[in-house]
């Protein structure tokens, strides 16, 4: 099992302002970003010692409804990520790691957990369109799109930088955003634990046990 406490400011730095495109490219958030801080080890998953507020969020559902995402998630152990459909690679991982991970956790606490995506491409991703993309992850994924400024406000809030989405020589949209899902715990509803891009099926199906409990991975 792979764990790690934040320390360092450098560490802030890399997880809140570097951004995947998604297809290799990176760049830089010249927006205000929640810092994040802690104590450092190795390993994939990263315990904060100031843990984030769950970001105070009505987003529409894939349903079309209003969903808010303290009223939703409350008791809940859940995940949250941002990322957009078109994604060629990085999201569709991460929500597949994830959905992989979460089949061998036993049935109540499959039933318990919830996974927030988030789309940082909103103009693309309607509510149909985001509804169909997690259906082939998992049914149970819950998808989220809106207004892009609202989005951006609350990803920033959890230390996740996102930028809008632009249009390349190429003509291919691309959509800058970090790929950090970040964990909430049942018990405090605090955003606690934090894994980046390189989080594997086994990292998760380790860690998730103890997530649902709200326990530190």
């Amino acid at each position: 099992m792979r764990t790690t406490r934040v320390t360092v400011a450098a560490l802030a730095v890399a997880t809140a302002l570097a951004l995947s495109a998604c297809g290799g490219e990176t760049a830089k958030n010249t927006g205000s970003v929640t810092q994040i801080t802690g104590q450092k080890k190795a390993g994939a998953a990263t315990v904060l010692d100031r843990p984030f507020d769950k970001p105070d969020l009505v987003l529409t559902d894939t349903t079309g409804k209003p969903w808010n995402l303290r009223e939703q998630t409350k008791g809940k152990p859940t995940l949250i990520y941002f990322g957009y459909t078109n994604c060629p690679d990085v999201c569709p991982l991460t929500m597949s790691n994830i959905a992989v991970a979460k089949k061998a956790l036993p049935k109540a606490d499959q039933d318990d957990l919830r996974v927030v995506f988030v789309t940082t491409d909103p103009e693309r991703d309607t509510p149909e369109s985001l509804g169909s993309w997690l259906k082939a992850q998992d049914p149970s994924f819950i998808g989220l799109t809106g207004d892009f400024a609202t989005i951006q406000t609350a990803a920033r809030s959890l230390g996740i930088g996102i930028e809008a989405p632009t249009t390349g020589p190429d003509g291919k949209v691309v959509s800058m955003h970090g790929a950090q899902v970040i964990a909430f715990s049942p018990k405090t509803e605090e955003g606690y634990v934090l894994y980046g891009e390189g989080t594997t099926v086994d990292d998760y199906t380790k860690d998730l046990p103890k997530l649902a409990k709200g326990e530190n991975p």
